[in-house]
This record gives structure tokens, C-alpha cells and sequence, in this order.
């Protein structure tokens, strides 16, 4: 959505009530009228009603009206089944491709786990869906979050079934992080073999990763065997398992 900047003659008159023409200088003038413009702005922010702590949904080009209006109508019918089904068959499976994948990302984005669950089902369901880990790592975190911990074992099921997976190192070492962090060492364990399945090979992040979380975990006899795969590809001296890991995916 596009900014709009309204012109300093309206933002001094209505706004600020400054009158720079009797400061001394257009630019000294504007100075003042930007710094005024500010502290104007953070008063505004610190009055906000946070009571609630709601996202708001996000419009604009990644959110059509109608994938507004489905998050809003899905938010509303949650609580009954009935009424969500009713939701789901009028308005999330008429959705066009685009407009149901920012249907997913908003209540990921609101941490609406079990809407967002139902709703990647039914994305899965398309004729149009090609699976991919990044999808997954996403689902697998926002639920793994939520302490839905048997649903990030069924999602895990899914992504080993799924035919033509599309894979990257990059999306792997974000499920990997969200595994060991909630101690699902048994899955963090199957990713290994999972990457070279889907043509993915693993990189020092990878093996940083399981290797430093299977022994903080006191997982010592796992750690040893992914070691041993880790000097497969960097050789005896791992050096750097001592690196600090840079937890911040390149593609967010």
C-alpha cells in the first residue's frame, strides 16, 4: 500500500499549527515541523488500545478483499463447527490459488494454528499444489509454538509421503531448528535421510544444528552418528560446530 504525504503547507496548518514563514528559513522550518510530526506520532502510539493484542489484517497487494473477508468469517466461526464448515465450503473453497495461500500465511501470520491447519489440508487437496518443505518448516513451527505437538508429528507424516517434494537446505534447517528447540529429536533425526530423498544436500548449518542440539540434550550416541555423516562432506575437523549460528533464515 502506498504511502501518503500530505503537503507541508497542510501538515503545518492542520497538524502541527506551525507557521514556518515566521521561524526564519524554509529549512529550519521543516525541521522543526518533522521533529513536531514525531513526538505528534509517538503520543498517538503510546494511546493505542493493546488490550486485545490483535494483529490487524494485513490489506493491500498480498491480501485480496475477499481472503479478508474469509479470515474475518473463518476467525468468527471457530468455535462452532457448523458454522466453520458453512465458511469453509462458501468461501475458503472457492478461493483462487493466490487468494487461498494468503488465506494460510495471514492466520499463520495470527497464529491461528488449528484455522491455519485446516485450512493447509485443504490447500493440499488442490490440483494445483506442489508440496514444499518451506510450506512445512512454517506449518511445523507455528504448531510446534502452540504445543501441538501430535500435529507436528502428522504434518511430519505428510511431508514424508509427498510425491515430487519440493526441497531446499535453507527450509530443512528451519524445521531442524524448530525440532531440537522442542526437543523432537526423533524427527530432527529424520531429516537427514529426508534431504537426500528430495535431492537436498546438507550444508555446515545442518550439521551445526543437530550435532549441538543432539548433545546439549545429552543425546551424546545420536550426536556421534551424525558426526561421523558430518565428516563425509567437511572432513575430520569440524571447527565449525565452534562458529556462532546465525539463526535468522536467509529467506524471511
Amino acid at each position: 500500500m502506498n504511502s501518503y504525504a500530505p503537503p507541508l503547507s497542510r501538515v503545518c496548518n492542520t497538524q502541527l499549527n506551525c507557521r514556518i514563514l515566521e521561524i526564519g528559513g524554509a529549512g529550519h522550518g521543516l525541521k522543526l515541523a518533522l521533529a513536531q510530526l514525531g513526538r505528534s506520532k509517538r503520543s498517538i502510539i503510546s494511546m493505542r488500545d493493546r488490550s486485545k493484542n490483535r494483529k490487524p489484517l494485513q490489506r493491500g497487494r498480498n491480501l485480496s478483499i475477499e481472503a479478508i473477508q474469509t479470515v474475518q468469517a473463518l476467525k468468527r466461526a471457530k468455535k462452532d463447527t457448523s458454522s466453520l464448515e458453512r465458511v469453509f465450503e462458501s468461501k475458503v473453497k472457492r478461493l483462487l490459488k493466490f487468494d487461498l495461500i494468503a488465506v494460510l500465511r495471514e492466520l499463520q501470520r495470527q497464529n491461528q494454528a488449528p484455522l491455519a491447519l485446516q485450512v493447509f489440508e485443504d490447500v493440499r487437496k488442490e490440483y494445483w499444489y506442489k508440496p514444499q518443505v518451506l510450506l512445512y518448516a512454517d506449518m511445523i513451527t507455528m504448531l510446534a509454538n502452540n504445543g501441538l505437538f501430535e500435529k507436528v508429528e502428522l504434518l511430519f507424516l505428510y511431508l514424508k509421503m509427498e510425491y515430487n517434494l519440493e526441497g531446499d537446505t535453507e527450509s530443512f534447517n528451519a524445521m531442524l531448528r524448530t525440532l531440537m528447540e522442542f526437543s523432537m529429536t526423533g524427527l530432527a533425526m529424520e531429516c537427514l535421510p529426508l534431504m537426500k530423498v528430495v535431492g537436498c544436500e546438507p550444508d555446515k548449518s545442518t550439521f551445526k544444528i543437530l550435532i549441538n542440539g543432539l548433545e546439549s540434550k545429552g543425546e551424546t550416541g545420536l550426536a556421534a552418528i551424525v558426526r561421523q555423516e558430518a565428516e563425509k562432506y567437511f572432513g575430520s575437523s569440524l571447527e565449525f560446530l565452534e562458529e556462532k549460528e546465525d539463526i535468522t533464515p536467509s529467506y524471511n
